[in-house]
Order: C-alpha cells, then structure tokens, then sequence
C-alpha cells in the first residue's frame, strides 16, 4: 500500500492552527475550482486552561463539525482529545474518498502512528490512489515516513501547495470530456 511518489504529500513542521488555516483555505479555492475534495480540516475548541488544542474536525464535503475534546482528560494524560471521536470522522468520510479529487486529512499524528484515529482514511485514500494532502509535525515525521513511504514534504507555503496540486490532478480523461460538451451543447440546442 505504498503511495506513488510525489502523489501523498504532508505540510512538514507544522500541524497547529497556522497549517489548518491554510489547509481551509486551499480547501475553499480548490473547491471553488471544481475539485471533490473528501477529508477534514481541525479547528480548536477555543476553551481556556487547556493544554490540549484538540476541539473539532471538519468534513469538508458536508461541513459537519465532530467534536474530538474530552471535557476532563484521562487520568493518564492532560491531553483532552478524544481518540474515538477522531476515529468516528475518519470513518465518516472513508465513503467519499473514492469518487473524490482529492482527499486532506487535517493531520498525521499520535493516533495515526499507532494504526488509530484517521489511519483508516489514510489507508482509504492510498489503496484507491488519490492525491492525499496532510500536515504532520517533526515528532511524528518518522511514523509519517513510514506510514507513507513514497510521500514527500511541502513547506506551509500556498505556492507550494498549489504547485503540488497543478502536478497530481487528475485530468479528465478524454471519454468524460466529450459526454460533458455532448451534454452543454444539448442544453443550449445546439445539434
């Protein structure tokens, strides 16, 4: 299961407030492009005395908010993130990956590394060979590496980001073209 090269690529460095940002934002002018995009963007949960930033997951196609804190950590952690939450929007979304675009997953992190949280929608996405786009911070580069071996890092720059995207679009293929002219020139009554 190991991705084309170039193909799954990962925002390196920075998986915190920054990067989701500007993974929303690419979301909302790919979109605007005409890209089916599958996947989740994070957004903090803006509550005080937390050391944890877990607060919601996105769905980028329905725009759904899961809430992935806990209100009181366990007693092993100060970490307020809710794992079986995270793993519940990663399944929500793994339907939709295959007749997607492009799928952005908000990141790789603790969970993911140890086969939890979004690692089924990881997995989705690589097994049916779709651009993936993701953010992972340097403590988890490694497991990242070794998840998805054939990916490669992007620096949190929009350029990069867009320059990535131009290079593993998918173009429609020549069949889907014509039925779509086919269709817009019957719309307008052309013969």
């Amino acid at each position: 299961m190991t991705p084309k090269a170039g193909k799954t690529a990962a925002i390196s460095g920075d998986d915190g407030v920054a990067a989701q940002a500007l993974l929303a934002e690419m979301v909302a002018e790919w979109r605007a492009g005409g890209a089916r995009i599958a996947g989740v963007t994070a957004e903090g949960h803006g509550l005080p005395g937390r050391t944890c930033g877990a607060g919601f997951l996105r769905e980028i196609a329905s725009g759904k908010a899961r809430t992935i804190y806990l209100d009181a950590p366990s007693s092993s952690t100060s970490c307020h993130l809710d794992a079986a939450g995270v793993a519940d929007a990663g399944r929500a979304i793994v339907e939709e990956i295959p007749t997607s675009d492009l799928v952005i997953l908000n990141k790789f992190g603790k969970l993911e590394a140890m086969g939890a949280g979004l690692a089924a929608a990881f997995a989705a996405a690589i097994a049916v060979d779709k651009p993936l786009l993701t953010t992972v911070s340097e403590k988890h580069r490694n497991g990242w590496s070794s998840f998805a071996p054939g990916a490669i890092f992007l620096t949190a720059e929009k350029s990069a980001l867009q320059d990535w995207w131009q290079s593993v679009r998918s173009v429609r293929p020549r069949q889907e073209e014509l039925q779509l002219l086919r269709v817009s020139q019957q719309s307008a009554g052309v013969r």
